[in-house]
């Protein structure tokens, strides 16, 4: 009968580990540190913690990088709602249409904060996590790893076979003689590179962990950025006439929208008029109608004394003005218009910016005559006028009143008139492109129809008992322009750059290290030993090791009759003999062992 009695797997588990230690025991510092990634510690068999353990521990979790990870991605699902649901910040209007619309979600909505995404309390919660893991990750491994550049590569382990990449051959030259070939080798090829007893000592590849730590700190550097800028931005909108202007002062904005410490006397002060707008358009093929040139040209001033200086605004080349730019967003057309009373006196001339409706620029709004109006009886009274634009009439009986294309080549203004209060003194804010009928007395023709009629340039539209008339003078064209302040937004641009950099760096740069050991045989004969270790298994490495090697032998030739174990094959040795010396870590155990290729 056998006696043999199998291992149980406690005690195989107990043997691997031993190994394990073994292992780490025999490479000492020379596989050490060749990463900042603070090291994973296991909570069996600890004792329990208490209140200041307990807050270690929660640190040491949310500086690492997983939670790191773990929080960009929750970042990234918490911008799908804003990207996806109107925010207040943007449009209050379109949330006021989207709650209407939608009157079952829209409670639950308000209740997460979904209209208001980027201040709501849980985003900003996220924020500040994130903000928080990247510092306490950085920090600590920045300094290891300003601790390692100044540092030299740790001497070589006793055993270089243990290593994943591994030559060695035998050499007539003498062991000083190849190590100093090695350490002018190494330093020719940009390795940081001494000797160390018995051996030359060379590690490449720092750019790794600096393009590591250079993403992370790019990241704070943009989280940062957008943080300030959200904080300090202003944003607003202005519809100018041509020949009209804008000062860069809070009441001249048709809209206007900050962060929550912006101040209001830090908008830089500048103005600009515009001169004309020149749009021109495909006239033919399946592009037809689509801009060709579309740029707004302006003279503007900075500060109340500047000196006027001529400039051409185009969509996404903005005109910038000490920090702040304005970009032209949109163009349209504004009829002139002239309005007689019933004495014959004109009391209102004026361009009327009205809104697209479509790409051929087809546009409403509403002509509004406040003051100065009496009718024929001399009593004063206001009109209002409901306006729709064409800039390309298709011609009478040619389909309904849309234009046909962008440009001004047949322009019509279609009018009905309305007369009676439209309330200015309400206290209600109105909207300049809408007109209030609760109040008004809509004009009717000779056969009581509604009074309407079609204008073309330079047409007058009589209205009924002597009240006077409407005349269509000309057309000048507008363009809205959108005026931002948004601080930071170059250190934003920086830390992406520096970010894609960093994140290449850390991809594609394999850190290394490499020992050349050169001690003399017993025979007399030197023995030349090589080894290389990275932080990764890589291919790469042991054929660099390999022209490492090629690259000594000519100043260390191997011997004819070198026998086995000649060669610069860099190949890992698939079964080291076990060691049993505890610890080797050290220059000087180095320099008093021989090495393993030469007889004892």
């Amino acid at each position: 009968m056998s006696n043999t009695k199998s291992t149980p797997p406690a005690a195989e588990r107990e043997a691997r580990d031993e190994r394990e230690k073994e292992n780490a025991r025999e490479l000492g510092a020379a596989g050490s540190r060749l990463s900042t990634a603070p090291s994973e510690e296991s909570s069996a068999g600890l004792p329990a913690m208490g209140v200041i353990g307990w807050i270690r521990w929660f640190w040491r979790q949310l500086t690492s990088m997983r939670v790191a990870l773990i929080l960009l991605f929750l970042l990234s699902l918490g911008a799908i709602p804003g990207s996806l649901i109107p925010q207040n910040s943007v449009d209050e209007m379109k949330v006021e249409t989207f709650k209407n619309a939608h009157t079952t979600v829209s409670p639950i909505y308000e209740k997460l904060q979904f209209f208001d995404v980027y201040s709501s309390v849980w985003f900003s919660a996220i924020y500040i996590l994130l903000f928080v893991s990247l510092i306490g990750c950085i920090v600590p491994r920045t300094g290891q790893f300003v601790g390692q550049l100044r540092s030299r590569p740790p001497g070589a382990p006793k055993r270089l076979t243990r290593l994943p990449a591994y030559t060695t051959w035998r050499t007539g030259a003498e062991p000083e003689q190849v190590r100093a070939a090695a350490l002018t080798m190494m330093r020719g090829r940009r390795y940081r590179a001494h000797t160390a007893g018995d051996a030359v000592a060379a590690e490449k590849g720092y750019l790794r962990e600096a393009g590591n730590l250079v993403f992370h700190i790019a990241l704070i550097v943009m989280l940062v950025a957008f943080a300030f800028g959200q904080l300090f931005k202003s944003e607003g909108g202005k519809l100018v006439v041509e020949g009209d202007g804008f000062s860069n002062t809070l009441t001249q904005y048709d809209d206007f929208k900050s962060g929550s410490l912006f101040d209001d006397d830090s908008l830089a002060p500048f103005s600009f008029k515009l001169d004309k707008f020149t749009g021109t358009y495909e006239r033919s093929g399946p592009q037809r109608g689509t801009p060709r040139t579309y740029e707004a040209h302006v003279t503007y001033e900075k500060g109340a004394y500047g000196k006027p200086q001529k400039s051409v605004i185009r969509v996404n080349e903005p005109l910038v003005v000490d920090g702040t730019k304005v970009y032209l967003n949109a163009h349209g057309y504004a009829p002139v218009v002239s309005v007689k009373d019933g004495r014959g006196k004109e009391v209102y001339r004026s361009p009327v910016p009205l809104l697209p409706i479509d790409n051929n620029v087809t546009s409403t709004g509403a002509i509004k005559v406040f003051d100065g109006y009496r009718d024929k009886d001399g009593k004063k009274t206001q009109l209002g006028f409901q306006a729709f634009f064409v800039p390309t009439f298709a011609g009478n009986g040619k389909g309904t009143m849309f234009s046909q294309f962008p440009a001004a080549d047949m322009p019509v203004l279609a009018l009905n008139g309305f007369h009676g209060y439209l309330g200015p003194d309400s206290g209600l804010a109105q909207n300049v492109y809408q007109l209030d009928k609760s109040k008004m007395t809509e004009f009717k023709d000779a056969n009581g129809k509604q009074l309407k009629q079609r204008l073309l340039v330079g047409e007058t539209m009589k209205l009924p008992d002597g009240a006077g008339s409407i005349t269509f003078e000309g057309i000048q064209e507008w363009a809205s322009f959108q005026i931002t302040e948004q601080p930071a937004s170059g250190w934003a641009l920086t830390g992406a750059v520096a970010a894609i950099f960093g994140l290449a760096g850390s991809l594609f740069i394999q850190r290394r290290r490499v020992w050349v050991r050169a001690v003399r045989g017993a025979d007399g004969v030197t023995v030349v030993e090589m080894a290389g270790l990275g932080r990764s298994e890589s291919a790469k490495l042991p054929e660099e090791l390999a022209d490492l090697a090629v690259a000594l032998i000519e100043s260390a030739p191997p011997e004819a009759d070198a026998g086995p174990g000649a060669g610069t094959d860099a190949e890992p040795d698939s079964s080291p003999e076990p060691d049993s010396d505890s610890d080797s870590d050290s220059v000087e155990e180095s320099s008093v062992e021989p090495a393993e290729g030469a007889e004892k």
